[in-house]
């Protein structure tokens, strides 16, 4: 197996002037940093993480080692948030995917930014949001479909730079020839469905930069409430090579000149150019894992139906009892 086209972009969006989204496109390589923090720290947490990637040079392959890349990262980030008061409380997500010689594809994941697999027409999510509500679904205390939709939503459980080390899910994946990797931030996933970005992929899948435009278009007519990052990678059959370092690789990503980030064809304005730009809708925090069960509380979170269905019982208990007390004091001052 060895690697076929590749495509990345980035923009930053309908609702934000600034990009704090970086990538890594070098092959064997691959990776997206989504950051977040007050003023520029967002991309300066995110540029840190995709340089250490970029450092790397390549070489070894393995779980180990996409871990080591990422520790690494978490490293820079959180010595720099500790040093440097203008950008403390700074954080990034990190999806990482490394092509092995192997024919496998090693994944490294932390945050909400999310890794696909096209495999024969059919779009597969293969990583996990480290999101409060990502892990309510889990539990089974919220529904899918209002997870997608709720206010907290952008609400993560791990981020590099929070804490000197991060809990990284490494795995891999046994590739196919033909198969499509999409590595995506959350600009891309929150306002574009997994069966759209199925049909889009398919639709490009011989032209995996039309793949990716069309990808930012999506979320773009979508709302573009935030960045948008997508890149896609092709599995073929073949002996790999060592190919070269993709030129368009960015440590701060920036939008293509040609693509049409704000529809004008839609008369949809550009934001003004305020103070606070980078407070724009679904901000994204974090919340330890272990205060999951504090922040549900403290954020007055909706709860399944399943729990619902239990407070209605409980209700409709007291109000049997109540009944039950009227008609017994009715019946003991008739038979007196």
């Amino acid at each position: 197996m060895k690697l076929g086209q590749y495509a990345a972009r980035t923009d930053p969006g309908r609702k934000r002037r600034g990009n704090e989204d970086s990538y890594v496109s070098r092959p064997p390589l691959f990776a997206i940093a989504d950051g977040m923090g007050g003023a520029r720290a967002g991309e300066v947490a995110s540029a840190l993480a995709a340089g250490a990637l970029e450092e790397s040079g390549g070489g070894r392959g393995g779980e180990a080692h996409v871990v080591e890349l990422i520790q690494e990262a978490n490293r820079r980030v959180h010595e720099r948030a500790s040093t440097d008061a203008e950008t403390s409380g700074m954080g990034t997500t990190i999806t990482v995917a490394q092509i092995e010689q192997d024919g496998t594809v090693t994944m490294g994941h932390v945050g909400d930014s999310r890794a696909y697999l096209l495999r024969a027409d059919r779009l597969e999510q293969l990583t996990d949001d480290h999101s409060l509500v990502a892990e309510l679904v889990r539990r089974g205390e919220l529904s899918p479909q209002a997870a997608e939709v709720h206010p907290q939503r952008s609400v993560i459980t791990r981020a590099l730079g929070t804490d000197p080390d991060v809990d990284v899910d490494a795995f891999s994946v046994v590739a196919q020839a033909g198969d499509i990797f999409l590595i995506c931030s959350d600009g891309l996933s929150d306002m574009v469905d997994a069966e759209q970005i199925e049909a889009i992929v398919k639709t490009h899948r011989g032209d995996l930069e039309a793949a990716a435009k069309a990808l930012v278009q999506a979320a773009n007519r979508a709302g573009g409430e935030d960045n948008i990052t997508a890149i896609l990678f092709e599995l073929v059959d073949g002996e790999p090579s060592a190919g070269e370092p993709d030129e368009r690789t960015r440590e701060y990503a920036h939008a293509p000149d040609d693509e049409d980030t704000l529809h004008p064809e839609d008369a949809v304005a550009p934001p003004p150019p305020a103070n606070d730009s980078t407070a724009a809708p679904a901000d994204t925090m974090v919340v330890a894992a272990a205060d999951i069960d504090a922040a549900i509380a403290a954020q007055e979170l909706p709860q399944s139906p399943r729990a619902g269905i239990g407070r209605r019982l409980l209700a409709l208990a007291v109000i049997v009892a109540l009944l039950a007390v009227i008609v017994v004091l009715v019946w003991w001052g008739l038979a007196r």
